[in-house]
């Protein structure tokens, strides 16, 4: 190797050891005032909001919870940057709420007011911390000593099958459930309801599980339910069925001709067997025709099953003859 290669290198060496070194003493400087910086951060006043999880203690073993309770509270803390820190840092004991100390067994009613809470939590925080906001604002609780009854299961919302189908049938499992509340509500309540249901368009079975409707001071058991719906596709059909004459005198009868018309109705295809001619009945009126005389006779359809729909008389108006026996 030559002497002026030698050289070369060794200068290039000299100048990377050299602008190491500068950059070393720049980063450390970089950490230095980084530190600083957050140093003096922390040593400012901030506000964070804490979530305390809340406890109900010493419930005895007769008394039923019947409401749902907030498992948090969102409190909002003032304090230096260091101070809240720590709190995010460390696990927060729950907040023990005495059962008895707030249960009114008259009411069956428990609230802690938040002057209350205000007084708990400042027992879980640091001197120097300072509480400028709650929620919520107070706890309430509700309760009885295991009355009870059991009531129905209800449908509540919008169920609409889609176009040219109907609800053929529901089922909800259980159909019943256990509610407990004070005794004055308890005797109001006769039925339960599902959560607001939106249920439209459908053409298949649908089975969901769905919550109750939650009312204040009020615990069903099961607190959710299975429900089912059939829809059915409706179907045009017609059936033959005889005339009948009414409010008839003795010695005459009124003979329609047809004597038997066709009645058009909209029903489910599934429960289309299971309608019978005899269960409509077509009727002409003697008295009308009395009244006002005509060429035709007019056809009344007074009765028809509950299982279809849109029912009507194929030819309502038919020529007749009174004849005397």
């Amino acid at each position: 190797m030559t002497r002026d290669l030698r050289k070369t290198i060794r200068f290039k060496n000299f100048l990377f050891l050299f602008v190491n070194k500068e950059f070393l003493i720049f980063l450390f400087f970089l950490a230095l005032s980084g530190i600083f910086w957050l140093l003096a951060t922390l040593n400012e006043s901030y506000e964070k909001e804490l979530r305390i999880p809340i406890r109900l203690i010493n419930v005895p073993k007769n008394v039923v919870i019947t409401s749902e309770n907030a498992d948090t509270l969102s409190v909002t803390v003032k304090d230096k940057g260091f101070t809240l820190l720590a709190y995010m840092s460390n696990k927060r004991l729950p907040l023990n709420i005495n059962f008895e100390t707030y249960a009114n067994k008259i009411t069956s009613k428990g609230t802690v007011s938040v002057a209350e809470l205000t007084k708990l939590i400042y027992l879980q925080l640091y001197g120097s911390s300072r509480i400028s906001g709650i929620k919520p604002d107070r706890l309430e609780y509700y309760f009885n000593y295991g009355q009870s009854k059991r009531v129905p299961v209800k449908l509540a919302g919008k169920i609409v099958p889609g176009k040219a189908y109907y609800l053929a049938g529901t089922r909800v499992t259980p159909d019943t459930v256990v509610v407990y509340a004070h005794k004055n509500l308890l005797d109001s309540i006769a039925y339960v309801t599902t959560r607001e249901l939106n249920i439209v368009n459908f053409e298949d079975t649908v089975i969901q599980t769905v919550e109750l409707q939650k009312l204040k001071g009020v615990k069903a058991v099961p607190a959710q339910v299975k429900i089912a719906l059939y829809p059915d596709i409706l179907t045009e059909e017609t059936v033959e069925v005889p005339v009948t004459a009414v409010n008839m005198p003795e010695g005459k009868v009124l003979r329609t001709f047809p004597s038997r018309v066709m009645v058009r109705f909209t029903v489910g295809a599934t429960m289309f067997r299971h309608v019978r001619p005899d269960q409509f009945r077509v009727v002409a009126d003697y008295l009308e025709l009395i009244a006002h005389p005509a060429d035709k006779c007019n056809l009344y359809l007074r009765a028809y099953p509950h299982t279809v729909t849109k029912c009507h008389i194929v030819t309502p108006l038919v020529d007749y003859l009174i004849e005397q026996q």
